[in-house]
């Protein structure tokens, strides 16, 4: 660890213990900068190869950062002390494919068989965007980034299939090709942009309406933007129908130790 990231991690370990102590219990956009988050899938073991193939297959929509040992739920090589049980603002809790309730903790609901998938989320990204001065819109409206189910399909892996869920940033044209630049040095916070511009081309007829997040304003002259987003697996989930399956709520995701520069390409 070098000495000019000792305060980032120092502050990434305050987050985790302020979320596992319930202090903390909203999004996380925008929350200690520099530091990669993640979406979060944890399934019985008998579903984990299946899953992990179907990452393998998706790599922009799923990209892996981490994976349990079975029945562990400690992802030391992640972070200092991190809790799987514990450590995530809001889980959402599936049973044969359909939400059944969310919940701040799933202490009782860890089983010795349980996996625990970890995967890049484009609020990695967001850090370098704004140091551009490209400062995403949800940041700036203090709000949860949108998301949206679109009708880009995934590659199909074992039980689990479905259609690609995306995140939006307007920018004006110019800008947007300088976030395109941006994130791709970022694969495993989802890289470049999947589309941008009429987002009826890709299944989106109205921006005001996300199925995750919240709506952010479009400028006059902005053009959407839409990313890859590791809420893409709770498509495939419910589809899948595994008998339990344990996710984060969008939006409120996994802070871990790894600094964004260490996953970037230059």
């Amino acid at each position: 660890m070098s000495l000019s990231a000792a305060p980032l991690l120092q502050q990434t370990y305050e987050l985790r213990q302020a979320i596992r102590s319930k202090r903390h219990t909203g999004p996380t956009s925008g929350l200690a900068t520099g530091a990669m988050q993640g979406n979060v899938v944890i399934l019985p073991a008998d579903w984990a190869n299946d899953f992990l193939l179907f990452c393998q297959k998706n790599p922009v929509s799923c990209p892996l950062i981490g994976v349990s040992e079975v029945g562990s739920f400690k992802l030391p090589e992640l972070g200092q002390d991190i809790d799987m049980r514990h450590d995530i603002p809001e889980y959402f809790v599936y049973r044969n494919g359909e939400k059944v309730e969310s919940r701040s903790d799933i202490e009782d609901l860890w089983q010795d068989d349980m996996v625990a998938f970890v995967l890049g989320c484009s609020f990695s990204f967001e850090h370098a965007l704004s140091q551009a001065g490209l400062t995403p819109r949800n940041i700036e409206e203090d709000v949860n980034v949108s998301m949206y189910e679109s009708n880009i399909a995934t590659v199909p892996a074992g039980r689990f299939y479905g259609n690609t869920v995306v995140t939006m940033r307007p920018y004006q044209p110019k800008d947007a090709i300088r976030a395109i630049q941006i994130t791709t040095r970022f694969p495993k916070a989802h890289g470049a942009p999947l589309h941008f511009g009429t987002p009826e081309n890709i299944g989106i007829n109205d921006l005001t309406k996300p199925d995750f997040g919240d709506s952010v304003s479009v400028k006059e002259g902005e053009v959407p933007v839409f990313w890859a987003c590791g809420v893409t697996p709770q498509v495939a989930l419910r589809n899948a129908k595994p008998p339990i399956c344990i996710t984060h709520a969008p939006g409120k995701m996994l802070i871990t130790d790894i600094l964004d520069t260490d996953l970037s390409v230059l």
